[in-house]
C-alpha cells in the first residue's frame, strides 16, 4: 500500500515549546474513534504514535468542510455510512510508498515462471498504489513473452482511489524513471515535452496490459476472478493484524493456479499465518496443496 503521501500540515505557528499550535481540536477520544473506523473500513491498524500523521492528513478534510473539531467530522461520517466522504477519509489514511521494480529479485522469478506458459498469463497486483508495481509487472511480461504479451493481463487494484487515478495516467517525474536501466527507459517510456518537460509517461503497449480498479481487501466480495499465475501482495499486510492477514490469504488460495506464485513484501512472513501457502524462496510462496 509510490511516492509517499505528504505528511506536513499548514496549521499553526511554531510555539516556544517546540510544538505546533494546532488550530483544529483532536481529542484522545477522537483519535480512538479514527483508529476504530479505519480498522472497520479498511483493516488498517493505526499505532498510537501515528497521531500526528492522522492530524496532518485529515486536517485538510476538516478545513474542506469548514470544521474545526474532529468530533464533528467523525459524527458526520458515522451519520452517513454511504457518504462519498468515506472514500476521502480512507484515501487520506492510506500510505503509498513504492517504486518501479521495487524488491527487484521478484521480477526475474516472475519471468522464469511465465516464460513457457501455454495459456495467456494473468496476474493480480492487489496493492497497485500509484501504478509503479503493476507497470513493472507489465514491462516484465513484455520483456519475457514478446508478442505473446499482448494476450496477457495485469489486474491492478487498490483501496485508494486517488492513487489509482494517478496510476491510470501513467505519468511520473523523470528523476523517478531515470533510476531504471537506460534500455527500459527508452523502450517503455515517452519523454515529456513542452508543458510536460520533466515528466515521463508509460508507453501505450505497457498501459494496455494493465486494468485498474478499486478494491478493498476487506470487502465481502472481490471484483476479480482467477485463476491467476501470480498474485502480488507486497507491503500491505504489514498494515493488518494477523487475523485479517489470515482471512485474506485464505481468500487468495482459490484464486490461484495450482503452480501460482504469491509475492510478499520484504518485511512480511506468511509462513506462520496461513497453512494454505508454503515458502518457495525469499518472500515468494506457492500453494501448500
Amino acid at each position: 500500500m509510490t511516492d509517499q503521501r505528504e505528511r506536513g500540515s499548514d496549521a499553526g505557528q511554531w510555539a516556544s515549546s517546540g510544538q505546533i499550535e494546532r488550530d483544529l481540536v483532536l481529542t484522545d477520544a477522537d483519535f480512538a474513534r479514527i483508529r476504530e473506523l479505519i480498522y472497520q473500513r479498511a483493516g488498517i491498524v493505526l499505532a498510537e504514535h501515528k497521531r500526528e500523521m492522522v492530524y496532518s492528513r485529515l486536517a485538510k478534510r476538516l478545513r474542506h468542510h469548514g470544521m474545526t473539531r474532529f468530533t464533528d467530522y467523525l459524527s458526520r461520517l458515522e451519520r452517513q455510512p454511504d457518504a462519498k466522504e468515506w472514500e476521502a477519509f480512507t484515501n487520506a489514511l492510506t500510505t503509498n510508498l513504492t517504486a518501479f521494480f521495487r524488491e527487484a529479485h521478484h521480477f526475474p522469478l516472475l519471468a522464469e515462471h511465465i516464460k513457457h506458459k501455454p495459456d495467456p498469463v494473468t496476474i493480480w497486483c492487489s496493492a497497485a498504489s500509484t501504478g509503479e508495481e503493476p507497470y513493472s509487472i507489465a514491462m516484465t511480461l513484455l520483456e519475457t513473452l514478446g508478442p505473446k504479451a499482448s494476450q496477457a493481463k495485469v489486474i491492478a487494484t487498490d483501496i485508494d482511489t486517488e492513487a489509482l487515478a494517478k496510476a491510470r495516467k501513467g505519468i511520473y517525474p523523470q528523476e523517478q524513471v531515470r533510476k531504471l536501466d537506460e534500455s527500459r527507459v527508452k523502450r517503455f517510456f515517452q519523454k515529456g515535452t513542452g508543458n510536460h518537460v520533466g515528466l515521463a509517461r508509460v508507453r501505450p503497449e505497457v498501459s494496455a496490459l494493465v486494468e485498474f480498479m478499486p478494491l478493498n481487501l476487506l470487502a465481502p466480495q472481490w471484483p476479480v476472478k482467477g485463476p491467476f499465475d501470480a498474485v502480488f501482495c507486497r507491503n500491505i499486510m504489514i498494515y493488518f493484524d494477523k487475523d485479517t492477514q489470515a482471512k485474506i490469504l485464505k481468500r487468495f488460495a482459490p484464486l490461484m493456479k495450482p503452480d501460482g506464485l504469491l509475492f510478499a513484501g520484504h518485511s512480511e512472513n506468511f509462513s506462520y499465518i496461513s497453512d494454505a501457502f508454503k515458502l518457495r524462496g525469499q518472500t515468494v510462496y506457492t500453494l501448500a496443496k
